[in-house]
């Protein structure tokens, strides 16, 4: 293996060997410039080109270009784009030299903004903001894809999860209690609050996040490990709030729909001086919902600066306020672990159960640019969140051995919960650009820390009791589902405080031997530290550390590669492999009651990106494989030998593997016509667990101190899907508006989402009676939307669920949530 490991890497650098003394030896020119609106920002996304030839490029979101590789001669350069003015000057090219232009359109930043609205910008040419550096996803040896805020808009999105529908690969899995946090897996890795950001910055998914005024929302699918620290394998998902203008504007509109919904919503932007714009955003929503007794109560606002302090330097100081109040909702259950249709409404919760959340977000990020090559970039954030939570859980009837209730009947134990959350996050990034000899690099250096303190509460019920049961009822009798209506009284009686502390140092270099062939590689270092938890008795004041095998702290560290090679046989086209890494943390502990070792995920990835017809429509086709070689599962036997029955004692002994196939299909073939499309298959599964063994263990009684019993024990079945994951998926969304006619300014829509079959319920072991699956059928839903614009006002209307599908998420076996039924939506909106 070492052997043909060296013959690769000698062959590799003979090959880089040649491609650089090949273009060592060819005397081009090259051409590079500015383009700027009429309001002196960057217009980005311009295209450039030299006419009668095959040399045309994009600006990039600073309004910068480069055209390379151009023979000595006299030429015409041309910039153009949908909405905008074209322009073309004269340019005289000479050997091994760069020309400088620069552009001013007249058009300005709001207007460029108003026409991408028919126009179409290649998602492989736009850079995005989890990269940490200016890469197009055209050189990015990972799967990228990008909503943006008109597709947010046509779709009336409110949800989280009605934008990541439009990315394949990433699958809703579930709403634990639909207030808990909306649950996504990509690649077969559920996606927790370490994969969701804002702004570049690790975010609190809980409360819900809004959506609905968003500018656009990022996925980088695959390992995001080299970037960012203590994330899970599938994808991370950015959230990129609106920013200032240096020009007045704004927009309001409201929004209503079935089961009394309603959000009016305002935006407003503009200068308060030469250097200094603003930007206020705000939404309410009140809703009911088509699920009896559930209803929504949110306020969101994000106030935001901007300072240029000069050409080279700007401040951002962005915040923003969520208050997001939903009544715990577990669904309809489960009979003998079989979802029984008690109708789509059936509320089952305590009448009183609520859930009040608020969070802060504070976050300053200064840009310095050194020159044209050389850029830092400082971000801090800051977030609070706090949860209060009162509710009943867990509506099961099972009627197995473990459970003798009769047929139909579920206990109501409650769960009071109130915690505090906070989370600092600081990030420093210098990135640049700059030869050795004739190999271009795109350089990223940088270091991250995070720290998290978190307060929750203990408490007891009525007459200190630990457990309380809010009365059995019958999930097949509908008159029992009230209960006595009587809220239980709580103490307060311990506070646990958790502390994390994680920090990570990294370099990237995206190194273009020629403009065909690319190499990105990087290695990161991350170190983590999980101190004991702190308990306060707070009748007493005794504080108390949590147990371990060590008395100390968690402390965990890795280094963490990737490595890509791009292969581009012409601009459009990209073909890339790459492997990366990357360690997850694994909570509980071994059976010695030392903190759990971290696994390291190795994921390999292959694809194709495509722009067609002159950038109006992009391929990208993705291949992928994950494998986990220490899978952490419950240990089957504790320190004694004896049969383990503590789900937090678990051993590093399982294996995973997940493989997929994604495809991304994106475009405007015509003006005005805007269309999203995708497909993923998935399949992840365990391969290697424990063997069925039958073990014999001391079973003392009075009569015979040495008697023994038996004990079969064994792991997951090999070669089932993990519960959560979906096999399918797939989506397609094409909006239409009329650009001429008597119909100017009509717009027409339709979307369809497929959710292919998944598992619920537990998976398999080898040693179980019967099944604790709950299969669940694939389903398709259709949403059908129509507008018009006039002027400044625009109206839209949409009807989701078009055929009033009935479907389910489900929770393990008990929070099974039926998907909403037929509904409409309209909102009206004036620009001004």
């Amino acid at each position: 293996m070492n052997i043909r490991f060296t013959q690769f890497l000698t062959a590799l650098a003979l090959l880089v060997f040649l491609f650089v003394n090949v273009q060592g030896q060819t005397k081009h020119g090259s051409i590079s410039g500015l383009v700027k609106t009429s309001d002196g920002n960057p217009a980005a996304y311009v295209s450039v080109g030299l006419k009668n030839t095959n040399k045309t490029t994009l600006t990039d979101e600073n309004g910068n270009f480069t055209i390379k590789n151009i023979l000595p001669a006299t030429y015409t350069i041309k910039i153009s784009a949908i909405g905008v003015s074209s322009q073309e000057k004269s340019v005289t090219v000479l050997s091994d030299q760069n020309v400088a232009v620069k552009f001013s359109i007249v058009e300005s930043s709001s207007q460029l903004d108003e026409v991408a609205v028919n126009g179409y910008k290649t998602p492989n040419k736009k850079p995005i903001n989890l990269s940490k550096i200016a890469i197009a996803p055209m050189d990015l040896p990972q799967s990228v894809q990008i909503i943006g805020n008109q597709v947010i808009t046509d779709q009336q999105a409110n949800r989280l999860s009605d934008v990541l529908k439009n990315i394949n690969g990433v699958a809703f899995g579930e709403n634990r209690g639909s207030v808990s946090g909306e649950t996504f897996f990509a690649r077969g890795y559920s996606l927790g609050a370490n994969n969701v950001f804002k702004n570049g910055a690790r975010a609190t998914s809980g409360g819900m996040p809004e959506t609905s005024t968003l500018e656009s929302v990022e996925v980088l699918k695959g390992s995001a490990a080299l970037l960012y620290g203590g994330v899970t394998g599938g994808a991370v998902v950015n959230l990129v709030t609106k920013k200032p203008k240096f020009e007045y504007g704004g927009e309001v509109s409201m929004r209503g729909g079935s089961y009394d919904m309603y959000k009016p919503t305002g935006d407003i932007y503009g200068p308060i001086t030469k250097n200094l714009a603003f930007r206020l955003i705000g939404t309410f929503e009140d809703a009911a919902s088509f699920r009896n007794n559930v209803n929504s109560d949110r306020v969101y606002v994000n106030p935001s600066l901007l300072y240029k302090i000069s050409d080279k330097t700007d401040i951002l100081l962005q915040g923003d306020y969520l208050k997001s109040n939903m009544t715990p909702d577990f669904g309809i259950g489960t009979v003998n672990n079989t979802i029984v249709d008690i109708g789509r409404g059936a509320f089952v919760n305590a009448p009183w159960a609520y859930n009040k959340t608020n969070t802060v977000t504070a976050q300053l990020n200064i840009n310095h640019k050194f020159n044209e090559q050389w850029k830092l970039n400082i971000l801090g954030n800051l977030q609070s969140y706090n949860r209060n939570y009162f509710s009943a859980e867990r509506p099961f009837a099972d009627t197995q051995a473990a459970n003798p209730l009769p047929y139909g009947i579920s206990a109501r134990n409650v769960t009071r919960s109130k915690t505090k959350e906070f989370t600092y996050n600081q990030q420093i990034n210098l990135n640049g650009n700059f030869k050795t000899g004739s190999v271009a690099h795109s350089l990223l250096v940088g270091a991250d820390a995070d720290q998290s303190r978190t307060t929750s509460g203990g408490f007891t019920y009525n007459n200190n009791l630990t457990t309380f049961n809010y009365g059995n009822f019958n999930l097949l009798d509908p008159s029992t589902y009230y209960g006595s209506g009587i809220e239980p009284n709580v103490n307060v009686i311990s506070e646990t405080f958790a502390p994390l502390y994680r920090m990570g140092a990294f370099v990237q270099d995206l190194v273009s031997i020629t403009e065909q062939f690319k190499v990105l590689a990087g290695i990161r270092y991350t170190f983590q530290k999980t101190p004991r938890t702190v308990n306060t008795n707070l009748a007493t004041g005794v504080q108390t550390l949590s147990v371990n095998s060590l008395d100390k702290s968690k402390v965990e560290s890795a280094f963490t590669p990737k490595f890509g090679l791009i292969y581009q046989p012409i601009k459009t086209t990209s073909i890339y492999v790459s492997y990366a890494s990357n360690f997850i943390q694994n909570t509980g502990t071994d059976v010695n009651l030392a903190p759990l070792d971290p696994s390291t995920v190795d994921q390999y990835e292959a694809g194709i990106k495509n722009d067609l017809f002159n950038g109006r429509l992009s391929v990208n086709l993705t291949a992928y494989r994950i494998s986990n070689d220490k899978f952490a599962q419950q240990a089957l036997l504790n320190a004694q030998g004896a049969p383990n029955g503590d789900a937090n004692i678990k051993e590093l002994n399982g294996k995973t593997l997940s493989d997929g196939l994604e495809l991304d299909i994106t475009g405007t073939i015509v003006k005005g016509l805007n269309f999203i499309a995708g497909y993923s298959y998935n399949f992840i599964r365990y391969t290697e667990t424990r063997d069925k063994t039958v073990y014999t263990v001391p079973s003392p009684t009075n009569a015979n101190p040495n008697a023994t019993r038996t004990v079969t024990l064994g792991g997951i079945i090999e070669g089932q899907r993990l519960v959560g994951s979906t096999k399918n998926t797939a989506n397609a969304t094409l909006f239409y508006t009329l650009q001429e006619g008597k119909f100017k300014g009509l717009k027409l829509g339709a979307s369809a989402y497929y959710t292919g079959d998944r598992n619920g319920g537990y998976n398999d072991s080898k040693t179980q009676a019967y099944s604790r699956l709950i299969p669940l059928s694939g389903f398709t839903t259709f949403d059908f939307s129509a507008g018009y614009n006039w002027k400044k006002i625009s109206l839209l209307a949409k009807v989701a669920n078009l055929t009033n599908e009935l479907n389910y998420f489900v929770h393990e076996n008990y929070s099974v949530n039926p998907i909403p039924p037929r509904q409409f939506m309209t909102t009206l909106s004036y620009k001004f």
